[in-house]
């Protein structure tokens, strides 16, 4: 470098050389962030279809609602495999990872999962992103789509009713998959708490039970899939003791006049409840799901009251068991009351 420079001073020579240096260090991080943004082969293997028409390839749609917590991978491979058509299929699918902050760190788990012909992490943080006509074409693309975790109210804001939305509903649609885990996958339900009105650390069963309408709020009409029609999704359930808080939900929804029957969902951590395209439920993970029916009207629902509801209907599928969405059970379940914001024995 001396003879390159011999009328230049020491410092300048020592700042051309750490800008040398600063230059293939930014090259070098620049192909391994390439690599770590998008694995697999660069084809669109599906092309994308008109929002009305199934593609005769994808042998969908199915669902996948993981309960938070370490994510479930045979959960993520179900809904590879039977959008793909079966685990000895040849057809390799295209898989999207959507979240509205956060990492890649998806990319390198589904890229190595059987079937997978490349993943892409798209980062949407606002409406303005979503409503960008290359997101929206990426999503479409796909045969695949998994929303991590992270807040719920932020993904309602940034999503609903944009070109996002309308190109998952796509991917549904043409017998894709969709997936998610906690927030991910709360607002696959019909009914969708949001938590925009509750602090960050957010309502929880106690505050629930004694008052059904501080700070509890709900979105509506957001991803509407077939069978979780008049069903609320919740997560973290038996790790955080949710069991009033989804009770509560459920008698909102019914006390609002949002429907006389409502079906809760609700997800260990760990855990994913995985739906087919014919509607049948199957628990894959560590530990249970839990369906809770209100089809009545509450006794007391009201603001700044105590909740009192007799008789929920609990249904408690432990893995490896199924739960039929399409045709539900009509035996099988135990009953729980809740009297003056207190369940009358234990709900789990």
């Amino acid at each position: 470098m001396t003879k390159a420079f011999p009328n230049v001073s020491r410092r300048l020579k020592s700042r051309v050389i750490k800008l040398f240096k600063m230059g293939i260090l930014l090259i070098t991080r620049f192909i391994a962030n390439w690599k770590r943004y998008f694995l697999g082969d660069i084809i669109d293997v599906h092309p994308s279809p008109s929002v009305n028409v199934r593609s005769p390839s994808l042998a969908g749609p199915v669902l996948s609602l993981g309960g938070g917590g370490p994510d479930v991978d045979d959960a993520i491979q179900w809904m590879i495999n039977e959008v793909r058509g079966g685990n000895n299929s040849a057809t390799k699918v295209n898989v999207v990872v959507i979240r509205t902050y956060g990492n890649h760190d998806y990319n390198r788990l589904i890229s190595a999962m059987k079937g997978v012909n490349s993943v892409e992490t798209l980062i949407v943080s606002n409406r303005q992103e979503a409503n960008k006509a290359e997101i929206a074409e990426k999503v479409r693309n796909a045969d695949v789509i998994f929303f991590a975790g992270g807040d719920q109210c932020q993904y309602v804001r940034s999503w609903k009713d944009t070109k996002l939305e309308a190109a998952v509903k796509s991917v549904y649609l043409k017998g894709g998959g969709v997936g998610g885990t906690s927030a991910g996958a709360m607002i696959q339900g019909e009914y969708v708490y949001d938590a925009c009105a509750s602090s960050e650390k957010g309502i929880e069963t106690r505050d629930a039970l004694e008052d059904p309408y501080r700070d509890i709020t709900f979105t509506y009409n957001f991803f509407n899939w077939n069978y979780l029609k008049g069903s609320i999704v919740d997560t973290h359930f038996d790790r955080r003791e949710r069991m009033g808080r989804i009770m509560a939900f459920i008698a909102r929804q019914i006390k609002d006049g949002v429907s006389s029957s409502v079906l809760g969902i609700a997800v260990s951590e760990s855990t994913s409840v995985v739906v087919d395209k014919y509607g049948l439920v199957k628990v894959i993970g560590r530990g249970a799901a839990y369906f809770v029916l209100g089809d009545h009207t509450p006794e007391v629902c009201e603001p700044r009251s105590p909740l009192t509801f007799s008789n929920y209907k609990i249904w408690r599928v432990p893995r490896g068991d199924t739960f039929n969405l399409k045709n539900r059970p009509t035996s099988g379940y135990y009953l729980r009351s809740v009297k003056r914001g207190r369940i009358d024995s234990n709900p789990y």
